[in-house]
């Protein structure tokens, strides 16, 4: 018999959301459930840093999480190296500080100002200081995918037609085109996050779980077990099909 998988979208800093999440997993499925986080921890939301670490904490403790890469993750790490970076995949004229990013937020959640008056110098050198060295030591150790039970994790989704340990990292907690308008299977039902929409979404070959927790909607939790898939609320589980 199957034991049931959890799987978490994108959290963006909303600390109450992730407790509540975690609440009814563990009615669900017990204290040592199986729980698939699917990155974006940072950003946007007000509580960044407790989000890390209650995750890191639980990883720590031997929880049975793993917890993904997403792309605010990533670019929240760049910015923190010695010469800060600014991701690639971002539009002209966007950086990680752009009010549709959310890195001043994740500033914020750790003391530091960010204003226009400020050079980046600054809040990078502010930044190194107040944030501690193991929340980035956490981030930079993250997988990029999960590969369980015909079912696949990861943040973003997948280019098709290639071979999982051909994707490039940067499709993995990116990509958009080209992948949420495939509609042929995949070798596996792929469970991803990154790109936002109204409610969870099963399309036959892919669910979407990112419903909007970064701009104060629901997080999503969804369970898997025996080949089916389950929205998990309040009142327990919904059916969550194509």
């Amino acid at each position: 018999m199957t034991r049931p998988i959890y799987a978490i979208g994108d959290i963006h800093g909303q600390i109450e959301m992730l407790h509540e999440s975690l609440e009814r997993i563990e009615r669900d499925g017990g204290k040592d459930a199986k729980i698939v986080f699917l990155g974006d921890y940072v950003d946007r939301g007000a509580s960044s840093d407790k989000v890390i670490e209650l995750l890191m904490d639980g990883v720590q403790a031997g929880k049975n999480w793993t917890c993904l890469l997403g792309n605010h993750d990533r670019m929240f790490t760049m910015f923190l190296e010695d010469y800060p970076r600014t991701d690639y995949r971002l539009k002209p004229g966007y950086d990680w500080f752009h009010k549709n990013i959310g890195g001043v937020e994740t500033m914020a959640a750790y003391g530091v100002e960010v204003h226009s008056e400020r050079r980046l110098f600054q809040i990078h050198e502010e930044a190194k200081q107040a944030v501690p060295q193991s929340h980035l030591d956490f981030l930079s150790t993250l997988p990029l995918t999960l590969e369980q039970d015909n079912l696949l994790f990861v943040h973003a989704g997948i280019k098709p037609g290639l071979a999982l340990k051909e994707q490039h990292p940067d499709d993995l907690v990116w990509i958009r085109e080209g992948f949420l308008d495939h509609t042929a299977p995949y070798p596996w039902l792929v469970v991803h996050g990154h790109t936002t929409i109204d409610a969870a979404t099963h399309y036959g070959n892919r669910i979407n779980l990112d419903s909007g927790a970064g701009y104060g909607k629901p997080l999503s939790t969804a369970v898997f077990e025996g080949g089916e898939s389950w929205l998990l609320t309040d009142e327990g589980r919904q059916a969550l099909t194509p």
